[in-house]
Formats: structure tokens, C-alpha cells, sequence
């Protein structure tokens, strides 16, 4: 299969980023004028990404919560009826969302929901990213839920938590997190980041130090899983994940928020130089 490589877009990345900042930092409208350029499949790709926005929205608003995330692609009158009738989720997810929605229904009579809405969502989430046709869906996927695993075993390790409560989808890591006492959960050879995972979350008692130090490996992981994709979906989704991080940190910090932003924007001017030689 053919990919589509966006020559003028990623060009014309810098200038999307220095735009919102001029005007003040808008994630959502520098995403929305990339998916106006990219090919359907490409597009779905974008919108299955910020699909992780739209399950912690839902989450948030079926537990009655005011909490919303505007990098999801549902608006929060979208994600009402979602809860009510979904039809705009990807399957797995939608599925999930109606066999919660009543349980004492004939349709979901015999439905396994021992476990709880959110890690059944998150689960469904996931999955349906591991099945993507873009590679870098499936990789950063991997990868997030990895990270948020680990992440999510050692506090609760830490506080004497059953880590099964805490840890999303299963395979070998999960097994691994669940059934070790060594202090890296005997994951270092498999885990790269695990060590630096594990220090933010016993070391840091700032939250907000503890997150700045986890969103570094994120966006280290970003760029490390297109080393040699310049023009293509690849590369543009993981310019996007990098404007997820300086959204997030334009509002918890704006100093740092504004660090990211420098940085994003130096390697847009690296990977220009790189370009041209």
C-alpha cells in the first residue's frame, strides 16, 4: 500500500505552530486545519488518536463529573448522546458504552461487567488502536498504555493497591506488573523507561513534577518512533502528540507550556535543515 506523503503540510507545520501561538496556543484549531489536508484513511487515523480524549471524557461525564477535555473530537451535547445511543465510537467502544448502559436488559442478560466501565473502555480503546492500519497508531498505542500501566502499578504498589485494579488490557507486561516484587517489576530489558517511571513516581512528591517528567518520556518516545518518516502520516502524528503535551502544559504550567513550544518548534527547524541537505 501506497502512502500519502505531505510535502506542503509538513512544510507548513512551523507556521501552524507559530500561528496559534501568535493568537494564543489553539491545539484544536491547528488540529483541525491539518485534517482538512489529510486523505480520509489518514484522517481517521488523526481522529482515532484524540479517540483517547473522548473515552476520558465520556468517563467523566457518566461519573457525573464537570471535567472536559476539548482535544477529544466530541463535543460534550455529541458525547451526551453517545451515552445514550452511540453511533460516531469506534465499534469496540460503542459496544462497551451499551453494555454498561443497563445491565438488566435482555440484550446484555449473561454480559461479564465484573471489572469496572472505565478499564472495560479503556481496554476496547486499545484494542481497536492495535488493529489500526497506521503504524504509528498501533506503536504509540503500544507504547501509551505501557506507559500508563507501569505508571499506574508502581502507585499502587506504593500505597498497597491490588495492581490488577489499576492496569488496562493484558499480555506478558501486564502479567508481569501484576505478579513481580522486584522494584522494576523485572521489566528493564523490556521496558526502557521503566526506571525513570518508577523515580518519578516514588521520588517526586510534586504531582505536577511527577507528570512533567512522564510527559518527557512521551514525547522522547514521539520522535523516537519516526526516525526516518519526514513527510508522511507518521511524522504528523507524531508532531500531534507533541502538541498534546504543550496543550497540556500551556494550562498546568504556562512557563513550561512555552518551553515545549520552543522545543517543538527547533525541531521543525532541524528536521527543515535535514531536509534540504
Amino acid at each position: 500500500m501506497f502512502e500519502n506523503n505531505y510535502y506542503t503540510l509538513v512544510a507548513g507545520l512551523r507556521e501552524y505552530t507559530l500561528d496559534s501561538d501568535t493568537k494564543g496556543f489553539d491545539a484544536r484549531e491547528i488540529i483541525s486545519e491539518i485534517l482538512d489536508e489529510l486523505s480520509k484513511s489518514d484522517a481517521d487515523a488523526v481522529r482515532l488518536l484524540y479517540g483517547y480524549y473522548d473515552c476520558e471524557n465520556i468517563i467523566a461525564l457518566r461519573a457525573g463529573r464537570a471535567a472536559y477535555n476539548p482535544l477529544g473530537n466530541l463535543s460534550r451535547e455529541e458525547l451526551k448522546e453517545e451515552l445514550e445511543a452511540p453511533k460516531r465510537l469506534p465499534k469496540a467502544v460503542a459496544n462497551v458504552i451499551r453494555r454498561y448502559a443497563d445491565t438488566e436488559s435482555e440484550e446484555n442478560e449473561g454480559v461479564d461487567i465484573s471489572i469496572s466501565f472505565e478499564k472495560a473502555l479503556w481496554t476496547a480503546y486499545y484494542d481497536v488502536c492495535a488493529h489500526s492500519k497506521c503504524k504509528f497508531i498501533r506503536e504509540w498505542s503500544a507504547f501509551d498504555r505501557t506507559l500508563r500501566n507501569v505508571a499506574a502499578a508502581a502507585v499502587a504498589r506504593a500505597i498497597n493497591r491490588q495492581i490488577e485494579e489499576v492496569t488496562v488490557g493484558g499480555g506478558e507486561i501486564v502479567k508481569q506488573l501484576q505478579r513481580s516484587s522486584a522494584a522494576d517489576f523485572g521489566l528493564r530489558g523490556e521496558v526502557s523507561y521503566i526506571d525513570a517511571v518508577i523515580a518519578a513516581v516514588n521520588d517526586e512528591q510534586n504531582l505536577v513534577e511527577k507528570e512533567h517528567k512522564i510527559d518527557l518520556i512521551r514525547w522522547e518516545q514521539a520522535g523516537e518512533l519516526v526516525p526516518f518518516d519526514y513527510f508522511n502520516i507518521n511524522a504528523i502524528l507524531s508532531y500531534l502528540v507533541k502538541i498534546n503535551i504543550v496543550a497540556r502544559w500551556a494550562l498546568l504550567d504556562p512557563k513550561r507550556g512555552r518551553e515545549m513550544l520552543d522545543r517543538i518548534m527547533s525541531e521543525l527547524d532541524s528536521k527543515e535543515l535535514v531536509n534540504k541537505q
